[in-house]
């Protein structure tokens, strides 16, 4: 059984913020799937269930993912090789899409919540979302919304991801990471 996890925060005024990409994506995934809410009070999140797949959004805001995450983890019995979390990534360029097994959680607060409650050893899926000039707007770009341009990209780029991850359990995840990895979208036009 594989987790999609999805980050982001609830409610409709983060809807489009760059930070909700995760949640975005599970949308993206669930449209081609049938499936069924399976969410319980404990999971603090929507959980839907597919033939052996688990899609969930966390609904304990960024800062408190891992209590969520924890909690699936815990019930079903998810070994953190079959864990996907799909989040936004300041570091790497707006477009990019990249996999990747454990490492630091790059400031992101969401990852560093994950960390904490169930190790670091779980598949990321990072999707690139630029970066402000500045340090100090970090903040204010994360729960910015994309403009209308960025957000076409990030339709086609969420497509790509769903079609890729239905490879992620059949190859090894080296041939998996040098397949699917997506280039900035500056190289991509």
């Amino acid at each position: 059984m594989l987790l999609f996890v999805g980050l982001g925060n609830p409610g409709k005024e983060y809807e489009n913020n760059r930070h909700n990409i995760g949640y975005k994506a599970i949308d993206v995934l669930l449209r081609s799937e049938n499936f069924s809410e399976v969410s319980k009070s404990s999971f603090h999140g929507k959980l839907y269930k597919s033939s052996n797949n688990l899609f969930l959004k966390p609904s304990t805001y960024m800062n408190l993912s891992g209590k969520s995450v924890q909690a699936v983890v815990n019930f079903y019995k998810i070994e953190s090789e079959n864990i996907i979390v799909i989040h936004d990534d300041l570091d790497l360029p707006f477009g990019s899409l990249r996999f990747k097994i454990g490492g630091g959680d790059g400031g992101h607060n969401g990852l560093k919540s994950i960390d904490g409650m169930i190790g670091k050893d779980y598949i990321r899926c990072r999707i690139g979302i630029g970066k402000p000039a500045r340090k100090s707007e970090i903040t204010s770009f994360v729960l910015g919304d994309f403009s209308e341009q960025e957000e076409k990209i990030m339709d086609k780029l969420l497509i790509f991801l769903k079609d890729a991850l239905r490879d992620i359990d059949r190859m090894p995840f080296s041939q998996f990471q040098s397949k699917y990895t997506l280039k900035p979208i500056e190289n991509n036009k």
